[in-house]
């Protein structure tokens, strides 16, 4: 990964984004990193990813619950406003 000032991105965003297309650039404002351009196959690899860990993670919570007796009934009940 590349890391650039946001000066730098600015002056030279056109450069920037042709670079993004190998490596994601991280651009740092203050010696601090603020954001990281990336390819759009990397983003959408990345989405895809978290995506799917998080369906994979709710399909366990479900099991675990209805394996400790999680039922609908009992759901709702929780989940009812007072």
């Amino acid at each position: 990964m590349r890391f650039i000032s946001a000066t730098e991105a600015k002056q030279t965003f056109g450069t920037v984004i042709n670079q993004a297309q190998r490596e994601p650039i991280t651009i740092q404002k203050k010696n601090r990193d603020v954001a990281v351009i990336m390819s759009i196959e990397d983003y959408q690899r990345i989405t895809k990813s978290n995506i799917q860990d998080f369906q994979q993670f709710r399909a366990n919570i479900g099991h675990r619950a209805v394996k400790k007796g999680l039922t609908e009934d009992k759901l709702q009940e929780l989940l009812q406003d007072d």
